[in-house]
């Protein structure tokens, strides 16, 4: 991504998506945004008064954070290195739009504290007839978030399917909560109860 592209990536407005389950995260907790670009997603949870640490491995996008608020810029290769955190290291909220690299869903699964949501948003199989990205790696199959969380997350809210704004896509998008009480072995939390389908 370019210097010029991250730019309007990152002052872009938020995710619908991301936007309409925020409230959902703790108040102050702190926030992961992951493929950050130039941080659209982080600025707006920073603006929410909550610490984010951004990770991509686009350093001329995460330059772009470098003096926001709240903002810990951390310039990883998510697909080609170890998980650049601390075991250790918990978050209110998982955020990830717009990227798609499935060795990661356990980490993603392991940085959440107890009571944090995940919020994750990306193409899906049948983008591939209304433009990029087409690749197969790139498109989750039907229903795949849904099965990423099963056992792990109580889900919030679902969907799955085609959206002609802001542009012909075919998305699938989840929010899912560490429920508290069964987060001591996220493994045993509580199975997806509730959800909503879009076409």
């Amino acid at each position: 991504m370019s210097t010029s592209a991250a730019a309007v990536h990152g002052l872009s407005e938020p995710s619908p998506w991301v936007r309409d389950w925020a409230h959902l995260v703790e108040t102050g907790g702190a926030v992961l945004d992951v493929a950050s670009g130039a941080g659209r997603h982080a600025r707006f949870f920073a603006s929410r008064g909550h610490p984010v640490t951004a990770i991509d491995r686009d350093p001329a996008a995460l330059d772009l954070l470098r003096d926001a608020p709240l903002v810990t810029p951390l310039v990883a290769d998510l697909e080609g290195a170890a998980w650049p955190l601390p075991a250790d290291a918990k978050f209110a909220a998982v955020v990830v739009t717009n990227y798609l690299h499935r060795p990661l869903f356990e980490s993603l699964l392991q940085a959440l504290a107890p009571g944090g949501v995940l919020v994750y948003e990306t193409f899906a199989q049948g983008n591939e007839s209304v433009g990029k990205p087409s690749n197969p790696a790139f498109l989750l199959a039907p229903g795949e978030l849904l099965e990423r969380v099963r056992g792990h997350l109580r889900v919030v809210a679902f969907q799955d399917g085609y959206l002609a704004q802001p542009r012909p896509a075919y998305v699938q998008r989840i929010c899912a909560i560490l429920e508290a009480e069964r987060s001591d072995d996220p493994m045993q939390a509580a199975s997806p109860r509730c959800y909503g389908l879009a076409g």
